[in-house]
């Protein structure tokens, strides 16, 4: 019997309307992701939260700066995310130098759904990560979204010969 997760990737304020980036589709989107965190809560499945903050260090980035309102994850998110994890991340892998791995590890799981901001860039990047290589791994595609419709269409196409589709029905 497979061991779940639900990977919630960077549902943050300067992607909706009002932000500095805000992308295609996305009251949509967080619907679906709404549906799905109730799904794997209901499944009893490991739900994590990544949040993207930009590094102090380099140079100022365009969004999701530390300590601004954009940074922070969707208010829809806050009451959900008590029952769940928290994973801060700096680059589009949400593997890459986090406690990401660890967490799975210690919670035995080997299943990943994964889902959110942007398609294209920090979903793609996490399921095609050489960290993701040990476990089955798939993309909710209607939990997803990018700067347009085409650009989410073009990325999901990109991926599809490495790594399965279901929507939040199929969970």
């Amino acid at each position: 019997m497979n061991k779940c997760a639900l990977l919630v990737i960077d549902i943050q304020n300067d992607y909706f309307p009002g932000g500095l980036f805000p992308l295609w589709n996305t009251e949509n989107t967080l619907a679906n992701i709404n549906s799905a965190i109730k799904k794997a809560a209901e499944q009893s499945m490991e739900i994590i939260y990544v949040q993207h903050i930009a590094n102090p260090e380099q140079e100022k980035a365009p969004f999701f700066n530390p300590g601004t309102r954009g940074v922070e994850l969707h208010n829809c998110l806050r009451q959900a995310q008590e029952n769940g994890h928290h994973i801060v991340k700096s680059y589009a892998d949400s593997f890459e130098q986090t406690s990401l791995n660890g967490l799975l590890q210690s919670k035995d799981i080997d299943t990943l759904y994964i889902c959110g901001m942007m398609t294209q860039n920090c979903v793609t990047h996490t399921a095609l990560s050489k960290s993701a290589e040990q476990y089955n791994v798939c993309i909710l595609s209607d939990c997803c979204t990018a700067p347009d419709e085409m650009i989410h269409k073009i990325a999901l196409s990109g991926v599809s010969t490495r790594v399965p589709f279901v929507t939040v029905s199929q969970m």
